[in-house]
């Protein structure tokens, strides 16, 4: 197979991401018609269509929708490297490696806590990706969810928060479940079920509940997350969250936890902190272990 185009890659790229043609012809300084040349070129280097254009603008279809997160991804990486390289010598900054969901829903929300308390300590946030190793030269911390504890070269591991799930969705949705007290289960099936990544949380969910099923389990599957949380809060369904990512919207009565069965009690949250680099990085990596654990709120 010949190299990716790269240009079009570029095109594509900022057509979903500013969502039209001609935003992305404008923020690329060229002309709308070369962006659409340059889309239909990468169409049909993978030959199969990335917008469905059926309708008065066109739309995105899940492949196309799934490509685009992951170069998102993959060209916010090359301009932080490419930052890094022109910017002058500085003081390094703490690299913290986290998958999206701490990311998002703990990390970030709680960062400015950390910079009020040490503002020496300059930090970098990266996503740590499933299924990529994670290179502890560069990385000082790293935040993971494993089935079982990760043993990562270059690091020492722990238990940061517990992985186990329960059932949410908003609140419209649950006002409707509580009519459905004495058969839950099924009144979530009727509801409709969210899945993140498969469906096999969902289904052990269920035989635990003692619901015997006649037939497969439907519902959407997010790869991300994020991608799942938006929806159980867009009232979309029930969805088996960790209870520990989602403490902020239950606090805030964003999503409603309908029952205290759970689901994948053995998986858990890791926090990694490396154990090479000097020791003025390792000092900062420990100062803000620390600061962490103390800020999870778990025992």
């Amino acid at each position: 197979m010949s190299q990716p185009p790269l240009n079009a890659l570029r095109a594509f790229e900022a057509v979903a991401r500013l969502g039209s043609f001609n935003a992305a012809a404008k923020a690329l300084f060229v002309t709308q018609s070369a962006v659409s040349h340059q889309v239909r070129h990468l169409e049909r280097w993978l030959d199969r269509p990335l917008f469905d254009r059926s309708g008065a603008r066109p739309r995105l279809l899940p492949r196309g929708e799934a490509l685009a997160r992951d170069l998102g991804l993959a060209l916010n990486g090359i301009e932080v490297a490419c930052a890094r390289a022109k910017a002058p010598d500085a003081r390094p900054a703490l690299v913290i490696a986290a998958i999206p969901s701490v990311a998002l829903c703990w990390l970030i929300p709680r960062l400015n806590s950390f910079r009020d308390r040490h503002p020496e300590i300059p930090v970098r946030i990266v996503y740590a990706i499933h299924g990529q190793t994670i290179d502890f030269r560069e990385v000082d911390l790293a935040f993971t969810y494993a089935a079982t504890p990760p043993d990562l070269i270059g690091s020492r591991s722990e238990l940061f928060l517990p992985g186990v799930s329960v059932p949410v969705c908003n609140p419209a949705v649950a006002a409707k479940l509580h009519e459905e007290e004495a058969r839950l289960p099924e009144a979530i099936l009727q509801a409709g079920l969210l899945h993140d990544t498969d469906m096999s949380g969902w289904a052990g969910w269920l035989a635990r509940a003692g619901l015997r099923l006649d037939r497969p389990l439907t519902g959407p599957t997010f790869e991300d997350f994020n991608l799942l949380r938006a929806a159980a809060l867009s009232g979309q369904g029930v969805a088996l969250c960790p209870a520990a990512m989602i403490s902020d919207d239950l606090d805030s009565d964003r999503l409603v936890q309908l029952s205290s069965r759970s689901a994948l009690e053995s998986y858990g949250y890791y926090l990694h902190v490396a154990e090479t680099g000097d020791a003025a990085r390792r000092a900062f990596g420990e100062t803000f272990r620390e600061w962490a654990l103390e800020a999870r709120g778990f025992e």
